[in-house]
């Protein structure tokens, strides 16, 4: 049984909740069982993206990996992507562990993608050409959507504007009338009175705070008030 390292790795924050790392370390303990390797632990990469190539956890296997004289020259991860998307940030984390003598294993694309072979070398660079367009398209099409959306609604991201719901209609009609102009033009109460009448009464924002003349300030303009 050849003890080994895992190494796990999603790009956004929000992929940190989801099933990704979990995904990857259940792939690697089914090719280790299967290929006789023991992982004694897994170096997980949270929220880093594949483009870079300064890892908190990567660094850490390293230097795992050369200090404490345990013997552990393998890591496993699920597949070539998860190590780096971008072409040349790949190549340059595969010479590090060249440098040093250690295997790469990929439960996806085999054993010893770090050797120098030339066939290994090029199958190597065609895997990591792939998840580089991958990203590169997976980028594009999500700006695309972004500017589409934007185009056909006025916005894309952020949060909704306030007065989605029924409690906060009433509430914004409540501010219009609050800010309704007198026979003189004049509105009738300036922001910060009405801010002050809100507050006094226990009326909070959508996240549950004071409200300041700049929110109301938005809410009548949105409402064309």
């Amino acid at each position: 049984m050849v003890k080994a390292y895992a190494y796990t790795r999603v790009s956004g924050a929000t992929q940190v909740k989801k099933d990704g790392l979990t995904r990857q370390a259940s792939a690697i303990k089914r090719y280790s069982k299967a290929n006789g390797y023991e992982v004694v632990q897994v170096f997980r990469e949270e929220g880093v993206s594949g483009t870079l190539e300064e890892r908190p956890a990567l660094a850490t296997l390293m230097v795992d990996l050369e200090q404490n004289g345990h013997g552990i020259k393998t890591v496993i991860i699920e597949k070539l992507d998860r190590l780096a998307r971008d072409l040349m940030v790949q190549e340059a984390i595969v010479r590090d562990f060249q440098r040093h003598g250690y295997q790469l294993v990929s439960t996806a694309e085999g054993p010893d993608l770090a050797d120098d072979d030339g066939t290994r070398k090029l199958i190597r660079q065609i895997f990591g050409a792939v998840a580089e367009y991958d990203k590169t398209m997976l980028v594009a099409k999500l700006r695309a959507a972004r500017d589409r959306k934007r185009k056909a609604t006025g916005r894309c991201e952020g949060p909704l504007p306030y007065g989605q719901d029924e409690h906060e209609q009433k509430v914004v009609r409540r501010i219009r009338r609050m800010r309704r102009k007198g026979r003189d033009g004049k509105p009738s109460m300036t922001l910060k009175l009405i801010c002050d009448t809100l507050n006094s009464e226990g009326i909070p924002t959508r996240r549950g705070k004071l409200w300041t003349p700049a929110q109301l300030h938005y809410i009548l303009k949105r409402k064309g008030a």
